[in-house]
């Protein structure tokens, strides 16, 4: 049955392309159900709580786990994170453009070392290792399947992409993530 399901899925990430390759990512990660678990926003500001001060020790992380991985700016917001990801050259220039082809696409449950999907598997099982021995809660699922994320192509991305995650806790009462929104709206990022 288990093959089944797993057959049935139908991958988000981007057909053939090679995840392992040198480069910045955009992550987007949601909190199962949308809960509000990291914490609050007050006055534009975010403030943790337990379970969001262990995501964000999780998230520096990253790189002790990973060799070659560096993790840039992140944000975590009460019921997601945002960060960026940088894969393979230590964070020093951009992914330029087309996808690679290349035999080190991950299939599902099957990893691949230092590919992103790995990685971000890793970090999301950290958290809720972490959440449900700290808290008793084993079980009780702390992220939505999946993720997204977006390649950062180029300087101006980069600098776009941090930008918005620096001012999201700024923008959370229109954040289409946020339950409580004051407006129907959405405020994302684009490029």
């Amino acid at each position: 049955m288990a093959s089944d399901v797993e057959h049935l899925r139908r991958s988000i990430r981007l057909r053939g392309y090679d995840y392992t390759q040198a480069g910045a990512y955009f992550i987007t990660i949601c909190t199962h159900g949308r809960a509000c678990l990291f914490g609050e926003v007050m006055d534009g500001t975010m403030r943790l709580n337990d379970t969001g001060r262990m995501t964000q020790t999780c998230w520096n992380a990253i790189p002790e786990h990973f060799p070659g991985v560096v993790t840039d700016e992140c944000i975590v917001m009460p019921n997601h994170v945002h960060g960026i990801v940088w894969v393979g050259d230590g964070g020093t220039a951009c992914c330029r453009g087309t996808a690679c082809r290349a035999p080190t696409v991950e299939q599902f449950g099957k990893p691949v070392s230092r590919s992103l999907p790995t990685i971000i598997r890793s970090f999301k099982s950290a958290v809720t290792k972490r959440i449900n021995e700290s808290f008793g809660t084993a079980g009780v699922p702390v992220w939505q399947r999946n993720y997204h994320e977006h390649i950062i192509r180029d300087e101006d991305a980069l600098t776009r992409i941090r930008q918005y995650i620096i001012d999201n806790p700024a923008q959370w009462a229109m954040d289409r993530e946020n339950p409580n929104r004051l407006d129907h709206g959405d405020w994302f990022f684009t490029e």
